[in-house]
């Protein structure tokens, strides 16, 4: 088992942060992935879709999750162009984009029909987890290399972007050497 826990940081700009923490672990056992991220901290300006009529049975694929705050975490095989995006959404919608190579060939991953993750809202914060078969990526002995981020809008219509590591002159979850985790 490989479990690695993490913190994100938010993009240096010239705007106010909120005050939030990010955190969560990652976890590689034989070939399921398992992320947990956790969000706390004053929360009152962040617009948080949580949905009330969207169960896991309900929930479905949705595009443009990032125009909203959403969980994304990023999947590539070592030594390969091509990865894979993943969007959560607080209010239990979801999608999986897969891309040829840097932001290229993007299609709806079809491999998946459904991705059941879990939120939920203790006090003063959200914690979602996800857990995926590998085996659709790459065999148990492949090293994949992890990004993961989020998108956090706040009331007033501005956006902060957090990840493991920004490595580019605007905020960007695509660049590879941005997939720090390997696993």
């Amino acid at each position: 088992m490989n479990e690695q826990t993490f913190s994100l940081k938010p993009f240096p700009d010239n705007q106010v942060q909120p005050d939030l923490r990010i955190s969560g672990n990652i976890i590689r056992y034989v070939n399921e992935l398992t992320i947990t991220y956790a969000l706390f901290g004053d929360l009152k300006d962040v617009l948080i879709a949580a949905d009330s009529n969207v169960s896991s049975d309900t929930a479905a694929r949705k595009h443009g999750l990032w125009e909203e705050t959403c969980f994304e975490f990023f999947l590539g095989i070592k030594d390969s162009p091509s990865y894979w995006e993943f969007n959560l959404s607080p209010s239990g919608h979801w999608n999986v984009y897969s891309f040829e190579g840097y932001r290229q060939g993007m299609q709806e991953e079809i491999l998946f029909t459904e991705l059941p993750f879990t939120v939920q809202f203790p006090t003063d914060g959200l914690v979602t987890a996800v857990s995926i078969n590998l085996d659709k990526f790459a065999p148990p002995d492949q090293i994949i290399e992890v990004g993961i981020a989020t998108v956090i809008k706040q009331k007033n219509g501005n956006f902060s972007y957090w990840a493991l590591a920004h490595r580019g002159e605007e905020p960007n979850f695509h660049l590879r050497k941005s997939f720090v985790i390997e696993l």
